[in-house]
């Protein structure tokens, strides 16, 4: 080979050298990526801590895996390992490596009982006590002599003079009426007095007529109640009619307040629930009332109902017509709660992640209520002490459907006990006593306006009550004020016992 090289040129010799350099790098090279090769699967399955890794895949895109570890295509972040035999406790749950649940944000929260107070926000007007209208009318007809200057929408205090009316009729009854009182015959003169009441003369015309001795054919007609005119139909020098209308007279002390109630939100508002309205014309102000009533038909074009409230207007400061932003307290309920960004919607069903007790996540079905204040209300599936995932549970939710984890169902969630309760102090739970009143009856609950419970820290409010059925409320109704025992059960407050005070 030295004699054959030695014969090339110079050029030919340089050629050669490149040529066995080349070879060599390639060689080397081939060798060592052989070698790394060995060891890759070696090494990124100890850095992860996995003895076996399975896939590789993105936590926001979990469906997509990937045989070797590397940038995600998806999202700026690494792929994730997933160990053989990581998949959670016998198939039980999710389980999470300790340093990934800080990685991911993953954080929890306790279900606990609370008062859950959504207060509805809705609008109104203010308008006229529809239950407080009079409808002036006269007894007798006759002609106007005299009016006194009121106008449409003027207010009218009670016993003011609307019309003066001369009744012609009357001026010959009368005269005989004088006639035969004269002659002394009692029972004659009782006659006459009768005959002057159905000719529509009023008890104090007659007494007046009695005791002056002078036919009165002029009657003042006045105005029954205090309020507005809404209708004015007399004019001076009409003829009016008995029984015509001559004006209608609205109160507004209290005044009326309409609102309207999404269709939705319609369950949450019921008779004898306080309101509070802010008005624009009154800055800083809130003025409190009470629903009256829920109408019966709801509004096609808004799809709402309107609830009426009556709310006192010392002063008449609230105008009918005024716009308000209404606000519905709630009945005041304890409920078991938990936050509400724990809670995943399907669309079929609601879930929840849960913490198992040897570690690891479990989905479990919950059926929800009211939602407010960044609490939801959950009326069954979970237990009071049970810890939710509240960040990160789309996560676990996502590999719990890759594992093939079942959902834990409602009927096999644990009853609520404390720690140091046996199972035979939970089927006893403690009772408590309370005095208040009766507000509404049901054939299942009665709604009661109870004093405060110091040994649950309650304060005065009103609320609704589980009752064992019909039989036990039965001669009971609204308004009463009844002492009463009840337990705090799985499904809310429960009465025990109930009876009227003083029994």
């Amino acid at each position: 080979m030295k004699a054959v090289f030695e014969r090339l040129s110079p050029r030919q010799r340089s050629y050669a050298a490149a040529a066995g350099i080349a070879l060599v790098s390639l060689g080397a090279g081939y060798g060592l990526s052989m070698l790394g090769g060995g060891s890759d699967g070696g090494d990124a399955a100890a850095d992860t801590g996995c003895e076996e890794v399975l896939y590789w895949y993105d936590p926001m895109v979990p469906d997509q895996r990937f045989d070797e570890p590397g940038k995600s295509p998806f999202m700026d972040m690494q792929l994730v390992p997933k160990c053989a035999g990581g998949d959670a406790q016998a198939g039980e749950g999710v389980s999470i490596d300790s340093a990934l649940v800080q990685n991911f944000g993953i954080r929890t929260a306790e279900a606990e009982y609370g008062v859950l107070e959504p207060e509805t926000t809705v609008t109104g007007t203010l308008a006229y006590n529809g239950s407080e209208v009079a409808i002036v009318q006269p007894r007798a007809g006759g002609y106007v002599q005299r009016t006194y200057g009121h106008a449409p929408q003027d207010l009218i205090a009670r016993g003011a003079p609307i019309v003066d009316l001369l009744v012609p009729e009357w001026g010959g009854a009368q005269q005989e009426f004088l006639a035969v009182a004269a002659t002394g015959d009692a029972a004659l003169t009782n006659a006459a007095r009768q005959r002057l009441r159905l000719l529509g003369m009023p008890e104090g015309v007659i007494s007046s007529v009695a005791r002056s001795g002078r036919p009165q054919s002029t009657i003042t007609v006045t105005a029954p109640q205090s309020g507005a005119i809404t209708s004015l139909g007399v004019r001076p020098g009409m003829t009016v009619m008995a029984g015509q209308s001559l004006a209608e007279i609205s109160g507004y002390s209290p005044i009326w307040l309409e609102a309207a109630v999404p269709e939705a939100l319609a369950g949450s508002a019921r008779v004898g629930q306080p309101v509070s309205a802010t008005l624009t014309a009154f800055p800083g102000e809130r003025f409190a009332g009470r629903i009256i009533a829920i109408l019966p038909s709801a509004q096609e074009a808004s799809r709402t109902i309107t609830v009426r409230a009556a709310m006192p207007n010392p002063g008449l400061r609230l105008k009918p017509g005024m716009f308000a932003q209404v606000m519905i307290a709630p009945e005041r309920r304890e409920a078991l709660l938990i936050p509400s960004e724990a809670v995943i919607r399907t669309g079929e069903r609601t879930l929840v992640m849960i913490t198992q007790e040897g570690g690891g996540y479990r989905p479990a079905e919950v059926r929800i209520g009211r939602e407010a204040g960044g609490r939801t209300e959950v009326l069954a599936g979970l237990a009071a002490g049970e810890e939710v995932v509240t960040s990160g549970q789309f996560l676990l939710d996502s590999e719990a459907s890759l594992a093939g984890i079942d959902v834990r169902s409602i009927e096999d969630a644990p009853t609520t006990a404390g720690e140091n309760e046996t199972q035979a102090d939970a089927d006893e739970p403690r009772t408590y006593r309370a005095t208040g009143t009766i507000e509404r009856i049901t054939a299942r609950s009665i709604t009661l306006r109870h004093g405060p419970v110091k040994a649950l820290d309650w304060p005065a409010m009103t609320m609704g009550f589980a009752t064992e059925g019909p039989a036990q409320v039965r001669g009971f109704q609204r308004g009463d004020r009844v002492t009463f025992t009840f337990v705090q059960a799985s499904t809310g407050p429960r009465i025990v016992s109930i009876r009227k005070t003083g029994q």
